[in-house]
C-alpha cells in the first residue's frame, strides 16, 4: 500500500464546530429544554420586529388597501361592506372615517379577512394606519412562528426548524404582506394551519391503524374503519377559514383532501390489508365528512353579518326572485346569499383587465414581474414599498422543490410529499387561469412551504454521514444563511418604504420587470 492511500496517514476530519455545540446541547437535557423553549421565541421576535418597526408608515393608503381598509370599517359599522363616495381615500387617512354609505358594495371575497382587520382598526382606531395593519402585523409575525412548528414537527429538528423561520421572518414577501392591509396573509396562515393540523392527524392516525392491526398472523381483507380523528376537524376549521378570507383555500382544502386518502392508502398497503385501495376510499368517506362540512359552517359563519343585516350588496335579490321548484325550501336570505356567489364566481372568471403589475403563474418561479404597491419620490430621495420577495429565498426555494422531488422519487419518505402538497396545492391550480389578472404577491400562500423545503433541503445537503462531506455541506449552508440575510438588510428599505437616495433605489431593479 502506498503511503498516498494509506489510511492511517490521512487526517481525520475534525466535527465542525456546529457539531460539537449541538452535541453539548444533545446530550444536556437543561440545554435542549432551553434550546427548544428560546428558538421559537427569538425567531417569532425577530419577525415581530421587522413586521411592527414603523409599522405607521406610510401614513397613506397603500396599493389594494383602498379596497379592503374601507370595506373592513363599513363591515365592522353595518355588518356588511359599503359604498363610499368619491374622495374616500383622501378623507380616511385625514380622519374622517365615518362616511361611509348605507348602500351595500360588491366585494369580491369573502368576509372574514376583512373582519380580522376591521378588529385591529376598532381596537386602535380606524384613522391611524397602525390600526388598520396591524392584524396583517399580528398573523405574519403569528405566520413565521408556525413555520417553525410545522417544521418542527415534520422533522424533530430544532435547529431545522430555526432555519425555516428565520428564512421566513427575513423574506421580503412576507414582510411586505404582513405591513400593508391586504388579505393573503391571513390566507397564508390558515392554509399553512390547516397543514399543520393533518401532520398531526396523519400521526394519530397511523399510530391507531398499527395498534388495530398489530399481531395479526394473516393478511386481513379489510383495516378498520377509525372514527375519532379530532385534528382532521380542525384541519376542516383552518381550511374553511382560508377560504373565507379568499376562495382559493379552496385549493387548500381539495389537496388535503387527497393527501389524507393517499397517505392512508400507503399506510394500509404497508399493514398488508389485502383491499387497501377500496378499504381506503372507505375511510376516505370519514374523512370528508370532517373536513368539508366543518369547513362549509366555518365559510357560511363568516358571512354572519350579511346575513343578519338587510342592506348588503344582494341581499334582497331572492326577495324579487326567489327559486322555484325543489329550491323553494331554501331561506331566502340563504337564496340571495348564492345569488351574491354567482356574481363573485362570473367576477373573478372573467376577469382579465390589464394592469401594468399582472403577472400570470407561469412567470412566478422567475420572478419575473414582482408587485410595486408604493412609491413616492421626493426630490432626490425615494420611498418604495415592493412585495418582491429575497430573491435568492425564493430562487433557493424553486431549487429546493425540484430536489426535493427528486429525494422523494428516491426514498418515498413522507415529509417530502408533505412539504411537494403543500406547493402543488397553492401554486398549480394558478396555472390553469393564464389569462386572469393576478399577482406575483398571491404566492405568499406558496413561500412557507417553500421555505421548509429550502431547510429540508439544507438537511440533506449538511447532514451527510461522511465527515468530509458534511463538513462541506454545513459550509454551503452556511454561506448561504448569511448571503440571505445580507441580501434582506440590502432590500428591507425597500420593503419599508424607508426614504432612501434615488440611487440607492435603482440598485435593486436587477432586471426590467423589477421597477
Amino acid at each position: 500500500m502506498t503511503a498516498s492511500t494509506d489510511p492511517l496517514l490521512i487526517d481525520e476530519v475534525r466535527p465542525s464546530r456546529y457539531d460539537r455545540v449541538m452535541e453539548r446541547i444533545r446530550t444536556s437535557p437543561l440545554a435542549s429544554r432551553r434550546l427548544d423553549i428560546w428558538a421559537p421565541v427569538a425567531v417569532t421576535l425577530l419577525a415581530g420586529v421587522l413586521r411592527f418597526w414603523n409599522l405607521g408608515h406610510p401614513d397613506a393608503i397603500v396599493f389594494d388597501e383602498t379596497y379592503y381598509v374601507k370595506d373592513a370599517w363599513s363591515q365592522w359599522n353595518l355588518g356588511y361592506t359599503a359604498n363610499w363616495p368619491n374622495g374616500a381615500d383622501e378623507a380616511f387617512v385625514a380622519g374622517d372615517t365615518d362616511i361611509y354609505l348605507t348602500g351595500g358594495s360588491f366585494s369580491v371575497h369573502p368576509p372574514l379577512g376583512k373582519w380580522i382587520i376591521g378588529l385591529g382598526m376598532w381596537l386602535f382606531g380606524a384613522s391611524d394606519p397602525f390600526g388598520w395593519r396591524v392584524a396583517g402585523a399580528v398573523f405574519g409575525t403569528a405566520l413565521v412562528l408556525l413555520v417553525y412548528l410545522v417544521t418542527r414537527t415534520l422533522t424533530r429538528s430544532t435547529p431545522v426548524a430555526v432555519l425555516a423561520g428565520f428564512l421566513m421572518a427575513i423574506d421580503g414577501l412576507a414582510i411586505v404582506l404582513s405591513r400593508v392591509a391586504l388579505l393573503d396573509g391571513f390566507l397564508a396562515f390558515f392554509i399553512l394551519l390547516s397543514f399543520w393540523f393533518v401532520l398531526f392527524d396523519q400521526r394519530w392516525h397511523t399510530a391507531r391503524l398499527e395498534r388495530a392491526l398489530a399481531g395479526r398472523a394473516d393478511e386481513p381483507w379489510w383495516g378498520p374503519m377509525l372514527w375519532n380523528r379530532p385534528w382532521l376537524v380542525a384541519a376542516g376549521a383552518a381550511a374553511g377559514a382560508a377560504t373565507a378570507v379568499k376562495w382559493s383555500g379552496l385549493y387548500a382544502l381539495a389537496a388535503l383532501g387527497v393527501y389524507v386518502v393517499v397517505t392512508d392508502m400507503v399506510a394500509r398497503c404497508r399493514l398488508r390489508v389485502t383491499m387497501w385501495p377500496i378499504d381506503s376510499l372507505r375511510q376516505g368517506v370519514v374523512a370528508f365528512l370532517y373536513l368539508v362540512p366543518v369547513a362549509f359552517v366555518v365559510y357560511l359563519s363568516s358571512w354572519t353579518g350579511w346575513l343578519a343585516t338587510e342592506g348588503g350588496y344582494d341581499r334582497q335579490s331572492a326577495v324579487s326572485d326567489p327559486a322555484t321548484g325543489f329550491w323553494s325550501w331554501v331561506p331566502l336570505p340563504l337564496q340571495s346569499l348564492w345569488k351574491f356567489h354567482v356574481a363573485m364566481y362570473n367576477f373573478h372568471v372573467n376577469l382579465t383587465t390589464p394592469h401594468s403589475y399582472a403577472s400570470p403563474a407561469i412567470q412566478w418561479p422567475a420572478l419575473l414581474r414582482p408587485t410595486s404597491m408604493y412609491w413616492n419620490m421626493d426630490g432626490d430621495t425615494v420611498q418604495a414599498i415592493s412585495s418582491i420577495p429575497n430573491p435568492l429565498i425564493w430562487w433557493a426555494g424553486g431549487a429546493a422543490a425540484l430536489f426535493l422531488l427528486y429525494l422523494f422519487v428516491r426514498t418515498r419518505r413522507a415529509m417530502y410529499a408533505f412539504v411537494l402538497t403543500g406547493i402543488a396545492a397553492t401554486y398549480v391550480p394558478w396555472l390553469f387561469y393564464p389569462e386572469r389578472t393576478i399577482f406575483q404577491f398571491y404566492t405568499i400562500a406558496i413561500l412557507p412551504f417553500m421555505v421548509v423545503g429550502v431547510a429540508l433541503a439544507a438537511r440533506a445537503i449538511a447532514g451527510s454521514a461522511l465527515p468530509e462531506r458534511r463538513l462541506a455541506g454545513q459550509r454551503v449552508v452556511w454561506v448561504f444563511v448569511i448571503v440571505a440575510t445580507l441580501v434582506s438588510a440590502f432590500w428591507y428599505p425597500v420593503w419599508t418604504a424607508i426614504e432612501v437616495p434615488y440611487e440607492f433605489w435603482r440598485l435593486h431593479n436587477w432586471i426590467p420587470g423589477w421597477i
